[in-house]
């Protein structure tokens, strides 16, 4: 796994413009978003994550990785509904992930073409899919594509983030939220992993 090209200058940058992240982000200093590379694996680990603490997703994790160790789509579908639901999955989810394997499995999604089109036009393709929705699609731009400038306005550990950092716990709207990230452009992926990490200092893994 490798650390996205941009970090460091990205890091330099958003600590010059934002005294707040800076600390955030001196207070981690030897860690960095990993590229782990796998499309399929990258969302399916995001549905898993979906609504969840991030101990319980590791934990249900965990499990659908013995069952399926090489993470492929058609080990997915090979293990069937009753063996994911063992894992720990809701119904829903279960169903979820075997959607996606089924998309990946027939060849209907362009994960080729995905590195070179724009952020909005992935999201569009992926949310056609059952239990993709914008937040999983924006976690795979970050994790997988590693796209600099994704903000998740919907993500709940950004939102509590900012409300700690800078508003001393007070709720705020995410338009204000978007507003106060107005200076952490083109680096705001950046700047919402730092904010994730303030809430819990071991990476998140999509």
């Amino acid at each position: 796994m490798t650390v996205p090209e941009y970090w460091v200058r990205a890091k330099r940058a958003l600590m010059r413009r934002d005294p707040v992240l800076a600390a955030v982000i001196r207070a981690h200093p030897r860690i960095a978003l990993q590229y782990r590379g796998d499309p399929f694996f990258t969302l399916a680990r995001s549905i898993v994550g979906q609504q969840i603490s991030v101990k319980a997703a590791a934990s249900i994790w965990e499990r659908i990785v013995a069952l399926a160790p090489g993470m492929q789509p058609l080990q997915i579908l090979d293990a069937g509904r009753r063996r994911l639901l063992s894992c720990g999955l809701s119904v829903r989810k279960a169903e979820y992930i075997a959607d996606l394997a089924r998309h990946f499995a027939n060849g209907e999604l362009h994960v080729a073409a995905w590195p070179s089109m724009d952020d909005e036009a992935v999201i569009a393709e992926l949310i056609r899919v059952r239990g993709i929705g914008r937040w999983t699609a924006e976690m795979f731009l970050i994790f997988n594509l590693l796209r600099p400038n994704v903000l998740p306005l919907g993500d709940l550990g950004l939102q509590r983030a900012v409300c700690l950092h800078y508003f001393a716990g007070r709720r705020v709207s995410p338009r204000t939220i978007g507003r106060i990230a107005g200076v952490w452009a083109p680096w705001r992926s950046v700047a919402t992993w730092y904010l994730w990490r303030s809430l819990d200092p071991v990476p998140v893994e999509y």
